[in-house]
């Protein structure tokens, strides 16, 4: 089945830096195709979830060198070998996902007409930005320095992984290469897809090990960068239903997407961390996978991909309270539907060192 609700330019338009021509009035701005001055009117805004959003994106404000990994640096040596070549993989891939995001919002925020839209686009880039600074935090502090290399170059060595960024980096570039309202719309599922399914393996692993007391600053810092890409998650959740009621679009390409997605994750988990990790086997990587897609879609108004009984539910649910980052059950209440109203809000640096 394919929609084509309007009749859309060949090409995607990019906003000027200044359109004095424009008109920024609530009643015809859009999120895409508007015709706006580009200058940031904030006083009457349409889309009021962006504004919400954005304020609270701004309170999750965290800066990785307030968490203490002190720990951390004598938990790596007590790890198996098993754990620390996942660790060290893990964080290589982390980093592989905020650096490509860091890069590739720019493009997707260029044709956005509406102010408070590209608002939190840009703080979504200014957070990546800052994942990539913890996790370069994490590598120069816990692991040994004849080993840092290794990690930062491990989708070098490591073909599994160098794959499947090279399948992520695709998608993204196909658009950049031919900026077509079609590649746009693909490369805005594979954002959604990047933030709401390639994290969670990766942050399961890491609160499996605080739940056995071990690496805790490690799992203090996932905490932060899970609340963060949530608020990544719900943005994608607002415009991915206004993207399928503009674009070109098959809905069938969106559930070869997802399954295409569920299939890479669950090879590349599989790979770093199968059956080697107390808690984690394939069958459960599989099983969440799966649950994490199925929650995907139901969000953005889509049925269930994998439909079956033990895919409606997450295998980790006694993980759920490791990414609570204030203990207080706030971000465990929506930890994957990520509600807005799942977020806790702070007041600055200033007593961070309760987590």
């Amino acid at each position: 089945m394919v929609a084509t609700p309007l009749k859309l330019p060949q090409n995607m338009p990019f906003n000027p830096i200044f359109n004095p021509e424009g008109d920024d009035r609530i009643e015809t701005r859009s999120i895409w195709f508007g015709n706006t001055t580009n200058l940031m009117q904030l006083n009457d805004v349409r889309y009021d979830w962006a504004v919400g959003l954005y304020m609270q994106m701004r309170e999750n404000f965290w800066i990785p060198q307030k968490l203490d990994i002190t720990q951390d640096v004598t938990d790596y040596w007590n790890l198996t070998p098993e754990e620390r070549y996942a660790f060290d993989g893990i964080l290589s891939y982390l980093t592989f996902l905020d650096s490509v995001q860091t890069c590739n919002i720019p493009h997707l925020k260029s044709s956005v007409t509406a102010p408070e839209i590209a608002l939190c686009m840009a703080e979504q880039i200014s957070q990546e930005g800052m994942h990539n600074q913890s996790y370069q935090y994490m590598i120069e502090t816990i692991i040994p320095p004849e080993r840092r290399s290794e990690v930062y170059d491990f989708w070098r060595t490591d073909k599994v992984l160098k794959n499947r960024c090279q399948f992520i980096a695709g998608l993204y570039q196909q658009y950049i290469d031919n900026p077509t309202p079609e590649n746009y719309f693909t490369s805005l599922m594979a954002d959604y897809l990047l933030e709401g399914l390639y994290f969670y393996n990766g942050f399961i692993y890491f609160y499996n090990l605080a739940s056995r007391m071990l690496m805790p600053g490690s799992a203090d810092i996932f905490k932060m960068i899970n609340r963060d890409e949530l608020s990544h998650v719900r943005l994608y959740q607002k415009l991915i239903p206004e993207a399928i009621a503009t674009f070109p679009h098959s809905v069938d390409r969106i559930y070869e997407m997802f399954a295409t997605a569920v299939e890479h994750e669950c090879r590349w988990t599989n790979h770093i961390v199968g059956n080697n990790i107390l808690g984690i086997t394939d069958a459960s990587t599989e099983q969440y996978t799966k649950y994490l897609a199925n929650t995907r879609l139901r969000a953005i108004g889509l049925k269930d991909l994998y439909p079956d009984e033990k895919h409606q539910k997450s295998p980790y649910k006694h993980l759920e309270r490791f990414s609570d980052t204030k203990k207080e059950a706030h971000t465990k209440a929506n930890f994957f539907e990520a509600s807005v109203t799942s977020y806790v809000m702070s007041s600055g640096v200033s007593g961070w060192d309760e987590i």
